[in-house]
């Protein structure tokens, strides 16, 4: 299965990339690297993450990175990842187009 981001994904992973690079670039790197390893393997195993609490909608799923929530949407013949951010915050209908 196809594997896309959203822009407003890529871009919270590109600035929590580079506020953690401040202090610790191979952390940095290192973070970068394992999500998107995650995000691969939803292409081979959509349903893995849980259902989103906040959203209660099968369809929108997420998986756990460090402290990092991946929140995506699985659809027919694609995963989209829809955005990524702390994950001690709660996910309101408006932070994600689903």
């Amino acid at each position: 299965m196809k594997v896309e981001w959203s822009a407003l994904a890529l871009d919270l992973l590109l600035e929590n990339a580079r506020r953690v690079a401040v202090d610790n670039r191979p952390a940095a790197v290192k973070w970068v690297r394992r999500v998107e390893s995650r995000v691969r393997a939803l292409g081979r195993t959509p349903r893995i993450g849980r259902v989103v609490e906040e959203l209660e909608r099968d369809d929108i799923r997420e998986v756990i990175v460090g402290a990092y929530r991946v929140i995506y949407r699985v659809e027919p013949k694609k995963v989209v990842v829809l955005t990524v951010f702390e994950g001690h915050r709660l996910l309101r209908a408006d932070d994600v187009d689903t």
